[in-house]
């Protein structure tokens, strides 16, 4: 039986390139996106199924599971990928912004998580992975509201493979340290595809041998 891919907060770049490989590796691929029009491309490049679904909301995210789970199965990997940001001096900032990051960046991975766990657990297996940044282990001036999400994700992410590896459920976060793109010319961006290539490695590893975390940056930016 080929193996089922959930990624959640697709869009274009790293979940795009993310469903490519999933899909050439013979995997059916579902995303999950607040807009789904926008996947139109992607899913008819790769086969893929999408559907609609607002991370922030618990019902939404138990619908997904519940759907994903009936048409296609259990999936076999979940990859979190939504993010949100409010950017501004401490004084400046919205709190309803504010609130609105960490929804999506963190609060929204434990929702996703936890309906993945609870399915891969009663099977007995599967990966569960979270997309960090920088500001996963260093907060930037005018940039705490993200920083405060993507610490909380990165939390979430430690707790879970500590408490679900004996399990048998393989969780990973990694820190993409750098800008995400297909650069013209010299390597200075992260290029998706080699993310995404990452990804399916700490996917496949040997339990004896699990990474809960990996960073990644391109050479040239300072750690």
């Amino acid at each position: 039986m080929p193996e089922i891919a959930l990624i959640v907060g697709a869009g274009s770049g790293l979940s795009a390139a993310l469903a490519r490989l999933f899909a050439r590796e013979q995997m059916q691929v579902a995303l999950a996106a607040r807009r789904t029009d926008k996947l139109a491309p992607l899913l008819a490049e790769t086969g893929a199924r999408a559907w609609r679904a607002d991370t922030t909301r618990k019902d939404e995210v138990a619908a997904l599971f519940a759907t994903v789970e009936s048409e296609l199965g259990t999936p076999d990997i979940v990859v979190y990928n939504p993010s949100a940001r409010a950017r501004g001096t401490i004084t400046e900032l919205d709190p309803e912004e504010v609130k609105n990051t960490l929804l999506v960046s963190c609060y929204g991975g434990f929702l996703v998580a936890q309906e993945a766990a609870r399915r891969m657990l009663k099977r007995g297996s599967g990966t569960i992975l979270f997309t960090g940044a920088s500001a996963s282990v260093k907060g930037y001036a005018r940039s705490a509201p993200f920083a405060m999400g993507k610490f909380g994700l990165r939390g979430l992410a430690q707790s879970l493979a500590r408490e679900l590896a004996p399990q048998n459920i393989h969780v990973g976060h990694f820190v993409i340290d750098g800008g995400i793109g297909r650069a013209e010319s010299g390597d200075a961006l992260l290029d998706p595809d080699a993310i995404a290539a990452t990804y399916l490695a700490l996917h496949r590893q040997h339990r004896s041998a699990w990474t809960w975390e990996m960073e990644l940056r391109p050479w040239v930016e300072k750690f």
